[in-house]
């Protein structure tokens, strides 16, 4: 019986990738899914009765698995949805307690044109649009400067805080943080 149902399967192959192939609109996808059907059916043959045709039997597996790829796609995508929504979401308290505290101490230490930069573009949020036209210049030119900026404070960084600089200040031990 097992010989009768893997010959017909096979003889039948070129309709059955055409019905996934509808279904999926994805020629990969498709035979993908009636590979995996196809290796269902051989493992369940013994659940095959015999008032039931093969044909219908195995378009029930084969439905089952598209329906089974619709799910994991439809699932897939929620959860990137859900994850695109999280990293766009404004930070947490959780993480905004990950910013090394000596930061703020830092800025005084920097070109007072760099220290308002960095607090207005990256502290408070400004816009670019906004902070450029209070300052008169480009977005071009605003753009140069908050590089210069950054480049500057990366270096006191590292000038005073060492190891947790160079580790993004997730285990701050520079004894500025949160007040320390």
């Amino acid at each position: 019986m097992m010989d009768e149902i893997e010959s017909y399967l096979l003889d039948n192959i070129h309709e059955f990738a055409g019905f996934a192939r509808k279904r999926l609109s994805d020629p990969e996808l498709a035979a993908d899914a009636v590979q995996d059907s196809l290796l269902k059916a051989l493992k369940a043959a013994d659940q095959l009765h015999d008032e039931e045709s093969v044909k219908a039997w195995f378009y029930r597996i084969l439905r089952r698995t598209i329906i089974d790829l619709y799910r994991r796609r439809d699932a897939r995508g929620r959860m990137l949805a859900e994850l695109e929504q999280e990293l766009n979401s404004p930070p947490d308290s959780e993480e905004e307690r990950v910013v090394c505290a000596c930061m703020e101490r830092l800025l005084p230490t920097m070109a007072p044109q760099y220290a308002d930069l960095i607090r207005r573009l990256d502290l408070n949020e400004e816009t670019p649009e906004a902070v450029a036209a209070s300052l008169g210049i480009t977005k071009n030119n605003l753009n140069v400067r908050i590089h210069r900026a950054r480049q500057q404070l990366k270096q006191r960084l590292d000038e005073n805080c060492r190891i947790c600089a160079k580790h993004g200040c997730l285990d701050c031990r520079c004894g500025t943080r949160n007040g320390g």
